[in-house]
């Protein structure tokens, strides 16, 4: 049971295109939005869309094939842990940030949605 202690896996589709940094240490990083939605029917049959956006991370070889292949809009899946992180802004302001560590990926679409 032990692998499937922190495990998330999501379906959804990018809200922007990669964000592709190079850290100090020299390691690429990849920052990407993914929206997931839950279609649902009120008891009188009208139609309502509910999505979440999830704030994810990827490193090091996955950073370079988000950097190379992923577009907005594009439909993927990946399968990563939570992460959680606090940091001081420039206003001294504590920010919590909740993000998914990508530790695998899969195109499920070539073509931006739409």
């Amino acid at each position: 049971m032990n692998n499937l202690n922190n495990k998330v896996q999501l379906i959804g589709n990018l809200g922007i295109d990669p964000e592709v940094k190079m850290t100090s240490g020299n390691r690429k990083v990849a920052k990407l939005r993914l929206a997931t939605s839950e279609v649902r029917y009120t008891k009188t049959g009208e139609k309502t869309t509910e999505t979440q956006w999830h704030n994810l991370i990827a490193w090091g070889g996955l950073a370079e094939v988000c950097e190379k292949y992923l577009t907005k809009g594009q439909e993927i899946a990946i399968e990563g842990k939570l992460s959680y992180r606090i940091y001081t802004d420039k206003d001294n302001n504590k920010q919590f940030i909740t993000e998914i560590t990508v530790n695998d990926l899969m195109m499920i679409s070539n073509r931006k949605a739409g």
